[in-house]
């Protein structure tokens, strides 16, 4: 569902005058107007834009730059529309001062609510002056802050949502011309592009996370190499089965596997998911074990050709994949999924939960402290809740269940 913008700006402080606003800007003015735009300048405001696509955190110098490129005493964006749950985010920037304006009860009284998407107005192009002051708006939340003349666009992002986008100036300030709105006008599609180039990008990184997440709780460790064969990165999982030097290791940037004869397949591995990429007509994804000098069963190791990116050639880019699955390791869903899926109480989950980690009835019953005959009691109710008639089964069900992929308790 598409967010509709509210305006509901905190301006707290004010320049003190256009001629302070003309020496801090560094623009000449010509009775309060603004100096004709350069491309040195709007190359800066541009510039300022793309990096807020790539950082949040640079909205307030963005909007600062803008605010000085209109002679405003107010720059602010509308970043979170608001509802009657969450009254919203308002980013705003006045000189020296930087606003997060969270909160407002101003909201309903705005003449900027439901503005048509991209198009730049003015105040004088929605109300006379004379209704302007007159406004409940105007009369109790502007001119108490000496905010008069407002410049607006309402920008719709391709996710659907709508952000706002305001410059004010003061009474005394002259009203925006045609050049500020032709200003304005340019500003609005760089500003959409940069608003839908984070929303991409923040996307890309929480998916990832998500991705990631799901990884780890199913105990896959993820070892990403580069064009080279070097390790650029790896998931929490497969660090902390690299930090146990059991097999497998980071030695000089590479993955190596401790045993000559496993390393020297796993090497092999890794030079042919290399010459066969994704996008090649043979793609590559081999497996084999890797042995253990603890004695605990080999890991399971997947070796994974990863398509090349035409954009970064020369560079260090994810060329080959190695996932690594404990097949020993135990783990823990979350008890309050596991109890949703299935149904049990606590005791009859924490006792599936040590069956499908590999123990005996007797072994869980130990390590839980209850009694053989508790334990016996909890099975039979757990197998008449899932329906099934073996304890293999069930340790089936339960490993091939979606609890694993919650987060922990």
């Amino acid at each position: 569902m598409a967010h509709f913008a509210t305006e509901w700006h905190i301006w707290s402080v004010m320049s003190s005058s256009i001629e302070d606003l003309s020496e801090e800007t560094g623009l000449e003015t010509t009775g309060g107007a603004r100096a004709p735009l350069t491309i040195e300048r709007f190359s800066q405001i541009l510039e300022a834009l793309y990096e807020v696509a790539l950082d949040p955190g640079h909205w307030v110098a963005c909007l600062e730059k803008i605010r000085r490129e209109f002679a405003g005493n107010y720059s602010s964006l509308i970043v979170r529309p608001g509802n009657t749950e969450d009254l919203g985010l308002i980013v705003s920037a006045s000189g020296d001062y930087r606003v997060l304006s969270p909160h407002n009860r101003y909201i309903a009284m705005s003449p900027f609510t439901g503005l048509p998407p991209d198009k730049v107005v003015t105040i004088q192009d929605l109300l006379s002056e004379s209704d302007w002051r007159a406004s409940a708006y105007y009369r109790d939340w502007c001119a108490p802050h000496q905010v008069f003349h407002v410049l607006a666009a309402d920008i719709v992002t391709q996710d659907g949502s709508t952000y706002g986008f305001r410059v004010t100036r003061s009474e005394e300030a002259p009203a925006f011309s045609a050049e500020d709105v032709a200003l304005a006008r340019r500003l609005v599609p760089h500003l959409k592009r940069a608003l839908n180039l984070h929303l991409s990008i923040h996307q890309d990184r929480r998916l990832n996370s998500l991705y990631g997440h799901a990884m780890a709780q199913l105990m896959v460790g993820v070892v990403v190499l580069d064009q080279n064969g070097l390790v650029i990165e790896s998931n929490p999982a497969a660090t902390g089965i690299l930090a146990m030097n059991d097999g497998l290791r980071i030695a000089g940037q590479q993955l190596e596997a401790t045993y000559v004869n496993d390393n020297r397949k796993l090497q092999r591995l890794v030079r042919e998911a290399l010459a066969h990429p994704q996008s090649s007509k043979v793609a590559l994804t081999e497996a084999m074990s890797v042995s253990r000098p603890s004695g605990q069963l080999s890991w399971g190791v997947v070796v994974q050709a990863i398509s090349p990116d035409q954009w970064t050639e020369g560079k260090r880019r994810p060329s080959v994949a190695v996932f690594v699955r404990d097949t020993e390791g135990k783990a823990h869903p979350p008890v309050k999924l596991a109890q949703q899926l299935f149904q049990l109480t606590p005791a009859e989950t924490a006792l599936a939960i040590e069956l499908a980690n590999g123990l005996s009835l007797e072994e869980a019953a130990e390590a839980l402290g209850i009694r053989r005959n508790t334990a016996r009691a909890h099975l039979r109710s757990i197998f008449s809740k899932t329906g099934v008639r073996r304890q293999t089964e069930l340790v089936r069900i339960f490993l091939n269940s979606v609890a694993w992929l919650g987060s922990k308790d």
